[in-house]
Order: structure tokens, then sequence, then C-alpha cells
């Protein structure tokens, strides 16, 4: 559950998912790929480096002193990435998309440096709102991945019961504040 849900894959279909629904086909997907290209693409293949070069110890970067430059090298990749889609005239789904991503990175790198809150919660709980905002109510039918996420963070013992809840509220609480204005 935890590699099925992570940020990377989350965001990435969801990214997807946005653009395709933003310009309708193909042209749409272009500018969804584009976009993960940079908010999960780019830190990702970072992460994944760090990993091969010992110097992060997993691809989730469960040591809370580990996080820091990661989530810093994700926070520019997306503002680059925001930027370049606002110069190219990306539609505003997207553009709302990647700045909802910016934002939670900062408030992740702000937390991360006293606390390991979820990162896997607040994207997860995240892509709910925006899918919701974006799709409709019938999309509240992923909200029961919100339990599995938790769950599988718990069990695992990568987290804690309020570092999940604090993950759901913050992504929840940024999509509703920064998604659904922007969109």
């Amino acid at each position: 559950m935890t590699e099925l849900t992570a940020p990377a894959v989350l965001v990435s279909a969801l990214t997807l998912a946005v653009g395709w629904h933003s310009a309708q086909g193909a042209h749409g997907l272009a500018w969804g790929l584009l976009a993960t290209l940079f908010v999960s693409g780019i830190p990702f293949a970072y992460i994944l480096g760090g990993v091969r070069r010992g110097r992060l110890t997993d691809h989730h970067v469960g040591i809370r002193e580990q996080r820091r430059v990661p989530l810093l090298f994700g926070l520019c990749s997306v503002a680059a990435g925001l930027a370049l889609l606002a110069v190219l005239g990306a539609p505003r789904p997207v553009l709302a998309l990647a700045a909802a991503g910016l934002v939670g990175l900062v408030v992740a790198v702000t937390v991360s440096h006293w606390w390991k809150m979820s990162i896997h919660s607040a994207v997860a709980a995240g892509t709910v709102v925006v899918l919701v905002l974006t799709f409709g109510a019938g999309s509240l039918a992923t909200a029961p991945l919100l339990v599995l996420v938790g769950w599988s963070r718990v069990r695992l013992r990568d987290h804690t019961v309020p570092q999940v809840v604090a993950g759901l509220a913050l992504g929840a609480l940024v999509s509703a504040l920064v998604f659904a204005p922007l969109r």
C-alpha cells in the first residue's frame, strides 16, 4: 500500500488526470506530462540518485534528518516547472496544482525540520480534495484511500498516528486553500 500510494505515484497520476481534464485529450495530457516531469519526475530521480550514492537510506526518505535537502530540491524543481508552465500558457488547473504542490513542499520542509509528519498522508489527502474539486462528488469514493495510507504508514512504523493525522490535515488544507481558488 505504501508503494502504491507513494507521493511520486499519486502526484504523477493526479497531475496527468488534471492535465487531461483541463484541456480534454492529448493536448491536456501533454500539459500533464510536462508538469509531472517537474513535480514528481525530477524530484524522485534526485531521491533515487541519493539512495544509490548512499546519501539517503531509502526512496521514502524515512529518516527525518535526511528530508531537508530532497524536499528543497523538489521545491526548486516544482518552482521551475511552475514558472515554465506559466510562461508556456498551461491551463489554470495545471498551474493551480503545481502551486498547491509548491505550497505543500514549503510547509513540509518547515515541519520536517522539527517533526516527521507523514508526507504520504498529506499527498493522499490533497489528491482526494483535488479529485473532488476537479471531477465532482463521485470522487469521494477515493476517500477510503486515506485510511489505507494512514494504516500502512503506522503499520510499517514509519509514522505515528499524530504524524499521519497532521499530514492528512495539511494536505487537505493546502489543496482547499491553494488549488481550489486558483483553478
